[in-house]
């Protein structure tokens, strides 16, 4: 039951409380962004604003909403809302909510909303200790996570919910947080003022991240010093100069293992395949910056070397290789260096996907056809009865190094598994060999020795 003493100790909780914290907003009218997620028309903001809302997983990168959701709901639902920590919760925890629950909804028929933040957090056991529940609707849940639910929650869990993904704020709803927090009583007051230039600085370095701007602006209004020539009420203005003292160093989101990290080596290795070495360089960059183990980045040149270059340009492999090399024995800061130039050579070189494209067509064709056998010219000669396995030609005693010959089993002809690119050193052999064989067919010549 609360009491004055309650909300004594609540208030000055929120006077000590992050900027971040106290500019929470209680209603959807006070939500800033995710028009998509929580807009007008969404099935969130009807069933939040109907109190009819089912389980719920909210899942998107730091600083977009996803706990300011959570209390939003607790402020307009008539359920009893309960948190149970991802970090700290045990299994006895969540048993011990759902059996609060189960009586609850049996002695009062009042629903149960069990909010669990970084639900990605709990292991598979304790994520199977919702199942009944959640399925009975004895609570509903209402998880937060950062990670791709489809990767990091049991999949019997979220048939059981709704997926709904919050996106990086757009810099509008960036800066209308910020105005809000300078000029709100629960904020800065209206003591401060935002220049123009600082407003930037803060919504390029906050990359989306509603927190991490309120956090930048909490900061850099603690780097004001107090101007005696002020007049009585005047706000202190935030230069660009104390955000940047404020965030001496931008970190934009990375991640080793989660979707940050696939989704920017995807694009690093699709920037390279389109020959893009702007592009290139700039996804090398934000890996190295996060702190990725460049031996990663090198791995993953090499494979695209083969596999978006290939023999269009057969030296990519080797610089790939001259790459990693260069990686293992340098290491950081320098091999950057080595690692740009390789990105750089495997973007502006020729492509082709050929090799890929063949050695899976063949694997295919070993893995769903039929049992083809070695043709009998092209058998081992060095066992008894050989001799009866008929002749087999040997190129290099003809004059273009070439003569007309089966090499593949019966049933497979050439061109069903390598295709050449019109490009590069492997369009030129391409061409050589077609006028090469074009020769040797012409000659009427006897074999050479």
């Amino acid at each position: 039951m609360d009491t004055l003493f309650t909300h004594i100790e609540s208030a000055r909780k929120d006077d000590n409380a992050p900027l971040a914290v106290r500019m929470r907003p209680t209603t959807l009218d006070g939500f800033v962004g995710q028009e998509r997620a929580v807009g007008p028309g969404s099935w969130l903001r009807r069933a939040i604003e109907h109190d009819t809302l089912s389980s719920v997983l909210l899942f998107g990168p730091a600083g977009t909403g996803k706990t300011t959701l959570a209390r939003i709901i607790a402020h307009t639902t008539h359920a009893e809302f309960v948190e149970v920590s991802a970090v700290t919760g045990t299994v006895k925890d969540l048993r011990r909510e759902i059996e609060a629950a189960e009586s609850r909804l049996i002695s009062y028929g009042r629903r149960t909303i069990l909010f669990v933040d970084e639900i990605h957090r709990f292991n598979r056991g304790q994520q199977d200790a919702l199942l009944h529940a959640v399925e009975d609707r004895t609570v509903v849940l209402v998880g937060a996570t950062t990670e791709n639910p489809y990767f990091e929650v049991n999949s019997a869990l979220i048939s059981r919910s709704r997926v709904v993904e919050l996106q990086p704020l757009d810099d509008d709803s960036i800066r209308t947080l910020l105005e809000r927090a300078c000029a709100s009583e629960r904020g800065l007051g209206g003591a401060f003022e935002l220049s123009g230039d600082a407003e930037r600085e803060i919504v390029t370095l906050s990359a989306g991240d509603g927190r991490a701007a309120l956090t930048s602006l909490e900061l850099a209004s603690q780097m004001v010093d107090p101007d005696p020539d002020a007049a009585p009420g005047e706000p202190a203005v935030i230069g660009p100069e104390h955000v940047r003292e404020a965030n001496p160093r931008r970190g934009l989101p990375y991640d080793k293992s989660g979707d940050v990290h696939y989704d920017v080596i995807s694009a690093f290795i699709k920037s390279m395949r389109g020959s893009d070495p702007d592009a290139a360089l700039y996804w090398l960059a934000r890996m190295l910056d996060a702190g990725e183990d460049p031996k990663f980045i090198a791995r993953r040149i090499m494979i695209c070397s083969s596999e978006d270059v290939g023999n269009a340009d057969p030296q990519a492999l080797l610089v790939a290789e001259a790459a990693f090399r260069a990686t293992e024995v340098i290491g950081l800061p320098e091999c950057r260096i080595n690692l740009a130039q390789a990105a750089c050579y495997l973007a502006l070189a020729p492509k082709s996907n050929a090799a890929e494209a063949g050695i899976d067509a063949a694997l295919s064709e070993v893995r769903s056809g039929p049992r083809r056998e070695v043709p009998s010219h092209l058998r081992d000669r060095h066992r008894p009865g050989a001799d009866e396995y008929g002749p087999y030609l040997y190129p290099h005693n003809y004059p273009a190094g070439w003569v007309s010959q089966r090499y593949l089993p019966e049933g497979l002809e050439r061109g069903g598994f390598y295709r050449p690119s019109p490009r590069g050193w492997e369009a030129w052999r391409e061409e050589a060999i077609g006028r090469d064989c074009a020769q040797a067919d012409q000659n009427e010549d006897p074999p050479v020795g």
